[in-house]
């Protein structure tokens, strides 16, 4: 209980308190706000208003135009005009601001109500609101109504960061059917272009398919990560001490080496031989018949989302660049190597990185493929090397993880499901993007056949 109002928790009359048993000192029984709790009270309250505001901005607007109504497009366009300064000027803010806002209320109070109502409880931020005006926004009409409730779920159940990646994955998905057809058209626009910079520099720009962007900024990634871990080795000359780049300006380096010269001769020979990688998932029966597969979920890359079956099919072709992941209704694969060592097996590595997709810190996005592999139970107080005990972490999440008070647990029979304790004590829960089925064979083999 908390008491609103009080300033002596003895007012109370224990016989008004249902279950009380004579406690002699009724503070001591009553919980006690802690600091995160003041944080978080303090910020439900500021989504309360928020939406208040809103609401009140919205009936401003409907008035004032309600006074331009049948005066001809040009004076309506005249008074939105006027309408934002107005707004900008009394709230002291810029116009693009005070439109946004306009955008905002007039959404909220008109398409979608449950996101307003959501706002007006505190179960969402208003940086969720705008996030999802923004992308429902882009969806086409008829398709809103398989989108809007699962989003407003999913606004309501996480951070804002994997609120926004969930839902542009949902809206990939929904919109799966016509995105063979998008992508062909987006396609023919393709191009690179050159933005000039101050000072001599300037920005080489690829407009490019998602999937091979993502894979020569992986492997760019992959052969910088490989130039300053050697660099740092203590084993080198001084002459490669003498190397002070950091990360982002050896990606710029190998960009121009590889571009310019063609070759990798400039790039010490640890980082031959490193070639782009995608992670790939679609379903197995997919690949086969097209009647099949618009019964199926769409072939997905990781990072990226959704893409064109036509184009799973061509990375699934055989190109060992491409990791291959087949999923089958009935039959998965769970990988351990328990004790006998602590480095996970390559298979085991990419199954642990495929099912979370991301790294499983909360609210972090951080693709799975740049994360670190952790024993959820460290190695050294006695954690297998398997499924059930290995998560992909960012290095941050990482560092928290095994240097503070955080207690990091795998929920068992969760298929993947990590649970942090934070040191005040409250619980966050963060799913895995994927679950990993297990082997299913039947027992009556003259009646069903053989396992998959």
């Amino acid at each position: 209980y908390y008491c609103w109002g009080m300033a002596d928790a003895s007012e109370i009359d224990p016989s008004d308190l249902w279950g009380w048993e004579g406690v002699p000192d009724a503070a001591e029984w009553m919980p006690v706000p802690d600091a995160v709790d003041l944080v978080t009270e303090t910020a439900t309250m500021m989504s309360v208003f928020a939406a208040e505001r809103l609401v009140r901005i919205d009936a401003m607007r409907r008035e004032m135009l309600a006074e331009a109504v049948g005066r001809g497009v040009g004076v309506l366009e005249i008074v939105e005009r006027s309408i934002r300064l107005e707004l900008a000027a009394a709230m002291r803010v810029t116009e693009y601001t005070a439109g946004r806002l306009l955008v905002l209320a007039e959404a909220l109070t008109g398409r979608y109500p449950g996101v307003l109502a959501s706002l007006s409880a505190g179960r969402i931020t208003e940086k969720h609101a705008e996030v999802f005006v923004d992308l429902i926004d882009e969806v086409p009409t008829e398709l809103r109504g398989q989108v809007v409730e699962k989003a407003v779920g999913l606004a309501e159940a996480e951070p804002v960061g994997s609120f926004r990646r969930a839902l542009r994955t949902l809206i990939d998905t929904v919109q799966a059917r016509t995105l063979e057809e998008r992508h062909r058209d987006a396609v023919r626009e393709r191009r690179v272009w050159v933005e000039p910079g101050r000072d001599g520099m300037g920005t080489l720009c690829v407009y490019a398919p998602l999937v091979e962007v993502q894979a020569i900024h992986g492997r760019v990634t992959a052969i910088a990560k490989t130039i300053t871990g050697r660099r740092n080795d203590r084993d080198q000359h001084d002459r490669d001490a003498e190397d002070t780049r950091a990360l982002d300006q050896v990606r710029a380096d190998v960009v121009c080496d590889l571009l310019i010269d063609g070759t990798t001769d400039t790039i010490p020979a640890a980082a031959h031989g490193i070639r782009a990688t995608v992670v790939v998932t679609v379903p197995a029966l997919a690949l086969l018949e097209d009647e099949v597969a618009e019964s199926c979920d769409p072939p997905v890359v990781e990072g990226i989302g959704p893409i064109p079956l036509p184009r799973a099919r061509e990375l699934c072709g055989g190109d060992g660049r491409w990791m291959r992941v087949l999923t089958h209704p009935e039959t998965g694969m769970v990988l351990s190597v328990g004790r006998d060592r602590y480095e996970p097996p390559a298979a085991l590595r990419k199954l642990v990185k495929w099912r979370a997709d991301r790294c499983m810190g909360p609210g972090c996005t951080l693709p799975a493929s740049r994360c670190e592999i952790d024993h959820t139970i460290r190695w050294n107080d006695g954690g297998d090397t398997d499924l059930e005990n290995l998560t992909p972490l960012c290095k941050g999440h990482h560092i928290v993880k095994d240097n503070s008070d955080w207690t990091v647990t795998q929920i068992e029979g969760s298929g993947g499901a990590i649970q942090w304790l934070s040191p005040a004590g409250r619980r966050y829960i963060v799913q895995p993007e994927r679950k990993i089925p297990v082997f299913t064979a039947p027992r009556d083999f003259s009646t069903h056949g053989a396992p998959f």
